[in-house]
């Protein structure tokens, strides 16, 4: 009895410390950014197309969350990440690190304009959500390989 409890317990340790490995793999931590860029993305959009109405606080919001979340990113591609855990990342962020980072960097200047422009009405995001929404098309085109 006392074996298998012992044993229940080392078996559940190492799972719940493979657990916390992998999620601190930079695959896991840049996807899990980009769900929150997503996220924010996703609640401008829904009031752009008047499924929900303007909220100027959750836009402002959203909008740090890009802001803040973006400058981070580019770390979490560190030499030996490239594979693994259902990356979309393309090879080219790797052999031009440079351009990679600057696109992120445009993002952050772009949401920080926006929040600094401080959209009082849905028009006012229709206005800095287009151009913010275009610089995450041109990362993608780039960077982000195709599912399927």
């Amino acid at each position: 009895m006392k074996f298998r409890i012992v044993m229940t317990a080392t078996l559940l340790g190492l799972a719940a410390a493979t657990f916390a490995h992998a999620a601190d793999e930079p695959q896991v931590v840049r996807q899990e950014m980009m769900k929150k860029i997503g996220g924010a993305t996703g609640a401008m959009a829904k009031m752009v197309k008047g499924e929900t109405p303007y909220d100027q606080a959750a836009a402002i919001a959203a909008l740090q969350t890009i802001a803040d979340t973006i400058t981070l990113f580019p770390e979490q591609f560190p030499e030996g990440s490239e594979t693994g855990m259902e990356s979309e990342a393309a090879p080219a962020i790797w052999t031009n690190k440079a351009d990679f980072e600057a696109k992120a960097m445009k993002l952050h200047a772009d949401a920080e304009a926006a929040i600094a422009a401080n959209p009082a009405d849905v028009d006012a995001l229709k206005a800095v959500f287009g151009p913010l929404t275009q610089n995450c098309g041109s990362c993608h085109e780039t960077y982000r390989l195709k599912k399927g």
